[in-house]
């Protein structure tokens, strides 16, 4: 089986950072957790089928961490995501480096490229949050590698998406508006060029249940003006 070049360079800078990681157990963090969806929209953009279970494993260093994670429809659609990720923060400053798969439960084909499915894609991403005073956050995600990414004619579209974020509380609720827009043509997000997929408000509550326990649950009320498409999306965080 012919490994990919672009799961070989990710597996080799996973494994690159795993020394510095061993070397300073005493100062590891570690989280796990997972999400509960009605469905699965990223960026404006619904994936898979109805409800999905979304698990996240990271570990972080000082300035660096290493995580995983991934999505799986509940119902028969057999859609399945597990995404890398390295990231490095300071002063406000995020650089992020993603390596998504898409394909289905179907597929079989993580470490090699497959004839069919889309399999890896690779992006780049840097964020700015601004001062407590004021959270607004602004990120840019670009697209730089995968066989999903590229135009009809062969050449590599580098989709972009440019997100602004303000979180804000109201009474109980953590809540916060979110706008994210394509610069130009995007074969990932099927734009033809300047156009927005995403305008979102979210809520998360947590709820009582013990003295010790609480549940987070959230909602999502995203539209998508490109596609002319909206959802309300349902979630219990798991943590």
């Amino acid at each position: 089986m012919k490994t990919s070049l672009l799961t070989k360079s990710v597996y080799f800078s996973l494994l690159a950072f795993l020394p510095v990681l061993a070397t300073a157990q005493d100062k590891l963090s570690a989280n796990l957790g997972a999400d509960l969806v009605s469905s699965y929209v990223w960026r404006g953009i619904k994936q898979g089928g109805g409800a999905s279970i979304q698990p996240a494993l990271n570990a972080s260093y000082k300035n660096f961490t290493l995580g995983t994670w991934g999505s799986t429809d509940l119902g028969n659609s057999g859609a399945k995501e597990i995404d890398f990720y390295t990231s490095y923060e300071n002063s406000g400053f995020k650089f992020l480096v993603t390596d998504y798969w898409w394909d289905s439960e179907a597929a079989f084909r993580y470490f090699s490229a497959p004839t069919g499915g889309n399999g890896h894609y690779l992006e780049l991403t840097a964020s700015y949050s601004f001062a407590e005073s004021f959270p607004l956050s602004v990120s840019w995600n670009t697209f730089v590698l995968g066989k999903g990414n590229k135009k009809d004619n062969g050449n590599n579209s580098y989709s972009t998406y440019i997100e602004f974020a303000y979180p804000f509380t109201i009474d109980n609720l953590e809540m916060g508006i979110s706008t994210g827009f394509t610069p130009w043509s995007g074969a990932v997000y099927n734009t033809d060029g300047f156009e927005f997929t995403s305008i979102q408000l979210s809520a998360l509550k947590n709820i009582k249940i013990t003295d010790k326990i609480t549940l987070p649950i959230f909602g999502n009320l995203i539209a998508n003006p490109a596609h002319e498409d909206i959802h309300f999306v349902f979630g219990i965080k798991i943590n």
